[in-house]
């Protein structure tokens, strides 16, 4: 009797707790907890901030591992097939892969680098004539403001805010092509460090997800871990892919419309506008801006309309009906979401901030996804997460690959 009436006080104890709320303590360690959060996120920011350049480099080497890994694997296929896996080790598939996409490559270099050139040193040599076209056309539209009979306050500060615009358009768009060239210039050695680290994060990528599981205990924490990697993977996957499909599509359509027009240097800017596609938001805006000035000041421009109805109309198609069909849901951002990160990633980082800024949000999400999966829960910035198709049917596929990969780790610690 007395343990029962014991049990009854205890629970009721419990329950009035449980009304008043959690205890002075429990407030205290959650507060240092999420201050210990946030000054280990900051320092993690900070030492990103530090080392840009450095994760820059590596980015761009797992970018390029991605678009080299499906060919590796067409390559390795057909061995696998025949049970003869050992005739075509990862190594050597990995090598062919380059000894084919750097051919490609350069064939495809050597046959429009002749026509690039001419239309890059007559861009070249009319650029004076298009600033002083630029400069004609401002001082004629200021004449015909002035014929306005304005009251001359009015008048001054509509000139003014003119003025300061058209120079901080013309500045924005300077600052942004030099920094680019400045930084392309920079990274000339990665052309040779990143077929390097690339070729090691191919050759090793199995090694690496098998110590990275074996930090984790076996059982669901390994196979959160795994469906979270498999996420990501699939992830970086969808986007680099559909970037480079992205960058190739619009050079060739930016190509055959500025032929079709009539603008010339329809090759150069066509491949100029491919590559700045690789820059998001920022690379399609300067360089639709830089083909709309040239065909403005140039020797036709009237055409400049035509070219900006035309670039209007392929921006909206590439990102409201190509786009998405390309990545298939591997990117799981809003759009709102994706601009910010585009913008904070450009005052962080400058162009390597711009170019690295979506996939460490879209890695973000995965993460934030997986643990709000774990824990049960949702809360307001599920909101700016668009959910990806199952990821329950990846935790269950990868539960088989954790206890291969727990088997194995114990194999190993046997020995």
């Amino acid at each position: 009797m007395a343990d029962m009436l014991q049990n009854e006080r205890s629970e009721t104890d419990t329950a009035v707790e449980r009304r008043r709320g959690p205890s002075a303590g429990t407030i205290t360690r959650m507060v240092l907890l999420t201050l210990l959060l946030l000054l280990l996120a900051a320092g993690v920011l900070y030492g990103a901030y530090l080392l840009k350049h450095l994760l820059f480099l590596i980015v761009i080497s797992v970018f390029f591992a991605y678009l080299i890994d499906p060919l590796v694997k067409a390559l390795r296929k057909p061995f696998k097939a025949a049970g003869k896996e050992k005739f075509m080790p990862r190594a050597l598939a990995i090598l062919i892969s380059y000894a084919i996409v750097f051919s490609v490559v350069g064939f495809a270099i050597a046959a429009i680098a002749p026509s690039v050139a001419e239309q890059a040193r007559a861009l070249a040599t009319n650029i004076p004539s298009y600033t002083a076209s630029m400069q004609r056309s401002y001082e004629d539209l200021t004449k015909r403001f002035n014929r306005l009979k304005l009251p001359d306050e009015v008048q001054k500060n509509v000139t003014e805010k003119l003025t300061t615009i058209g120079t901080d358009v013309a500045t924005e768009i300077t600052t942004f092509l030099g920094t680019t060239v400045i930084s392309f210039l920079t990274i000339l050695p990665w052309f040779v460090l990143v077929p390097v680290l690339a070729f090691f994060f191919l050759k090793d990528v199995n090694l690496v997800r098998l110590g990275v599981l074996r930090m984790f205990p076996a059982g669901p924490y390994r196979a959160r871990v795994e469906a979270m990697m498999a996420d990501i993977n699939l992830t970086l996957a969808a986007y680099t892919r559909a970037q480079l499909i992205s960058c190739v599509m619009i050079g060739i359509i930016c190509s055959l419309g500025f032929y079709t027009i009539g603008l010339k240097y329809a090759l150069l800017l066509g491949i100029l506008a491919g590559i700045f596609e690789f820059v998001p938001v920022l690379g399609p805006a300067t360089i639709g801006i830089v083909v709309v000035l040239v065909a403005a000041f140039g020797e036709y421009p009237t055409k400049a309309w035509y070219v900006a109805i035309f670039l209007i109309a392929l921006r909206i198609c590439q990102d409201y009906v190509i786009y998405p069909r390309i990545v298939r849901g591997g990117i799981h951002l809003h759009p709102l979401m994706i601009i910010l990160a585009v913008l904070a990633g450009e005052q962080i980082g400058g162009i390597p901030g711009v170019f690295i800024s979506i996939p460490i949000v879209a890695i973000g999400s995965v993460v934030y996804r997986h643990i709000l999966e774990h824990r049960g829960s949702r809360s307001v910035m599920s909101l700016w997460i668009e959910e990806p198709k199952p990821v329950e049917s990846l935790s269950i596929e990868m539960q088989s690959a954790t206890v291969h990969y727990s088997k194995a780790a114990d194999k190993e610690e046997e020995k």
